[in-house]
């Protein structure tokens, strides 16, 4: 039938499931064969050989059994009897036998809990063996792992180190070519300034040791110069002696006083030097202390000067200038007509009468080539500042002269082209001018000199 089928598989599983199960217990507690790398004891062959022993300490005593039937049963009673009548005899027997046997099954489990307790230690040296494997297997790893770090952290670390070194070293240099450059530029503005001062020094030394030769020579020369001064002419008194022509007035520091320094009257002359730099016979008319002179003198060009007074001809003649002590008038007419291609006359008409102005500019076309060049120079009456300030200064000054009668003059004697400069702005002098409308400043206060220059253009006068 289906369902007697059905029941009897299921009962077959359902016993090798227990079978199963049976197996495992048994294992359980009589372990054997291998755990990790421990041997264990087999100990089945004692347990079977028990189990075996126990079975027949069992039937000692029992008859076997035999098929039914009287003579079986007979045979039967027969056993039984004589089983019965040798109990007394066999019973110590029995009880020693099943003592050995409990003895057996007493070593039979100190064995198998010793197995269990070496299974349980190898089970954990295995773990253990495991556990340590792996976790070597992560420590080297993690050591590795932190090997690398650590080498790329000093590696960074150095990095770091040496740009930072790099760092420190390119600003150490900065820093102390900044500093060598800020001394080095400290010494030589320290060294500048010394050395402006020394020659600053020096030329105040200079100046007070050729202030003191002047001084004494313009002594000796005024000694030398006294009696000729105090002898009366023939057939005169001397009460009727002529006075000299600057009234006795030191002209050298009266000029280095009102005028300005040689050094200023260069500056201020040197706009003169392009009229004249083709010229190659020069005449300077009251040359003075000679700075013109010592300006044409650099420049290559030929040149010489007459003065009326000793002092300052004597003055340049030891700066080694060719220079005469003579009255203007008569110079000129001594030099020879034509033979001069320029003549300058500076800071001068201003100290002639009148009458003479004129005569002066004739001598002047009378002795210049064609072409030859008349360079005047005098205060400009025309800047009100000029004849406040400066002009009445001067003892010597006769009156000043308008620059539009000064050109009649040079074109009635022959000269063209004729320029009209004015010089030295009042404002550079009285910066108070320059509340003034400009206008009216340009017109009264304008140059405090003017310079009129022109050419002649007739062959003689």
């Amino acid at each position: 039938m289906p369902g007697a089928d059905s029941y009897d598989n299921l009962k077959a599983e359902e016993l090798a499931e227990l079978a199963r199960q049976i197996r495992e217990r048994v294992r359980a507690r009589h372990p054997e064969g291998m755990v990790g790398n421990l041997v264990l004891p087999d100990l089945m062959p004692v347990v079977r050989a028990r189990d075996a022993a126990e079975g027949k300490v069992a039937a000692i005593g029992t008859v076997n059994p035999r098929p039914p039937g009287l003579v079986n049963n007979l045979i039967q009673f027969v056993k039984k009897t004589v089983a019965r009548l040798l109990d007394w005899h066999v019973r110590e027997q029995v009880e020693f036998n099943r003592a050995v046997i409990n003895a057996i099954e007493a070593v039979l489990g100190a064995l198998d809990e010793n197995n269990r307790a070496l299974a349980r230690l190898a089970q954990m040296q295995t773990d253990v063996g495991r556990h340590w494997a792996e976790w070597r297997q992560e420590w080297e790893k993690k050591l590795a792992a932190n090997e690398v770090q650590f080498l790329r952290s000093v590696a960074d670390l150095e990095g770091a180190f040496q740009h930072r070194v790099s760092l420190m070293e390119a600003n150490f240099r900065d820093l102390t070519r900044t500093q060598h450059k800020d001394f080095t530029l400290a010494l030589e503005k320290a060294t500048i300034d010394i050395q402006k001062r020394l020659w600053s020094d020096l030329e105040k030394v200079r100046a007070d040791y050729e202030r003191l030769i002047n001084s004494e020579l313009r002594l000796l020369r005024q000694r030398s110069a006294l009696p000729a001064l105090l002898r009366p002419h023939e057939g005169a008194s001397a009460a009727a002696a002529p006075a000299t022509s600057d009234g006795g007035i030191d002209f050298l520091w009266f000029a280095e006083r009102f005028r300005g320094t040689e050094e200023s009257v260069r500056e201020r002359q040197r706009f003169y030097l392009p009229f004249f730099k083709d010229c190659r016979q020069v005449l300077d008319l009251g040359c003075g202390r000679g700075e013109f002179l010592e300006l044409l003198g650099e420049a290559g060009i030929p040149a010489r000067g007459v003065d009326s007074s000793e002092e300052c001809a004597a003055w340049c003649r030891s700066k080694g200038l060719d220079v005469v002590c003579q009255d203007l008038f008569e110079h000129l007419r001594s030099v020879p007509d034509g033979s001069l291609d320029g003549i300058s006359a500076f800071q001068l008409i201003e100290h002639l009468p009148p009458h003479r102005l004129p005569e002066l500019i004739r001598l002047a076309a009378s002795k210049l080539c064609r072409g030859g060049l008349l360079a005047i120079e005098t205060p400009n009456p025309e800047c009100l500042a000029a004849l406040a300030m400066y002009f009445y200064l001067d003892p010597t000054h006769q009156r000043p002269v308008p620059a539009e009668l000064t050109r009649f003059y040079m074109e009635e004697c022959g000269f063209g082209d004729i320029e009209v400069h004015r010089l030295s702005p009042a404002l550079e002098f009285a910066p108070s001018l320059a509340a003034l409308p400009e206008d009216f400043r340009k017109d009264f206060f304008g140059g405090l000199d003017y310079a009129i220059i022109g050419r002649k253009l007739q062959s003689s006068y």
